[in-house]
């Protein structure tokens, strides 16, 4: 899955003018640099390029990559394709953030490999922001989901979630109006919060744990937001 065909579709079918305000609200300024991985087509990444002085958006698709930074004429992001979990050539930032369920691509190895590249590649008391699916998402889920639509240009959609264990599996096909069929299947691991939270408090002190943005702690709902900081050295 790298988002090689999705990324022609992805503003179509999820863009949200209203949802990317809140999540740059939600973010803020917090320093003056900021890295937003798994960046997607870069529209929050964009937004939060008005609050930092230097910003950076990498995504693991060239695809997602060459649509974001076609939008972005004046370059104001520096956008990058590589691998979240391998921060090794980005130096270190005030901010990181992961946002609209991207750490969900990440089984428990890859996430604690990501808090790793993170801590190691934050600032001293730098803040990491992300978001995840909630576990309200797996009995969402459970029966089956599906969405159809057709695009400006003919092309029809048809998407399909569903959840077995602790996995959300999503499907997409694409009907072109030349009778091409296009189709992609994704994996997403909903986390436990209790595994979230180990982890975090290895190496960051958490600041803010909401429910879809603004409810206090995890409650029922489709995310869970965390803000959290680096521990100061010694």
């Amino acid at each position: 899955m790298n988002y090689g065909i999705l990324a022609r579709y992805y503003d179509a079918l999820v863009k949200d003018d209203e949802a990317t305000l809140q999540w740059v609200n939600w973010i803020g300024r917090r320093g003056r640099t900021l890295l937003d991985c798994a960046c997607g087509s870069g529209e929050i990444t964009r937004q939060l390029a008005g609050l930092y002085e230097q910003t950076a958006g990498m995504d693991l698709s060239p695809d997602m990559i060459r649509a974001a930074s076609a939008k972005d004429p004046e370059n104001t992001v520096t956008w990058l394709a590589g691998d979240m979990t391998d921060l090794d050539s980005l130096g270190t930032w005030d901010v990181i953030t992961c946002l609209c369920d991207s750490v969900n691509y990440l089984d428990r190895q890859g996430f604690i490999q990501w808090l790793d590249q993170v801590h190691d590649h934050l600032n001293d008391g730098g803040w990491l922001c992300f978001d995840m699916h909630s576990l309200d998402r797996l009995e969402e889920f459970d029966q089956g989901y599906v969405e159809t639509g057709t695009f400006d240009d003919g092309t029809q959609v048809q998407w399909v979630i569903e959840s077995e264990e602790d996995r959300l599996y999503q499907d997409f096909a694409f009907y072109l109006t030349d009778g091409t069929t296009l189709q992609e299947h994704h994996v997403q691991h909903v986390h436990d919060p209790a595994f979230v939270e180990e982890e975090l408090k290895r190496r960051f002190d958490i600041a803010s744990v909401t429910t879809d943005f603004d409810l206090p702690g995890l409650q029922p709902g489709e995310k869970y937001f965390y803000i959290c900081r680096k521990k100061e050295t010694a």
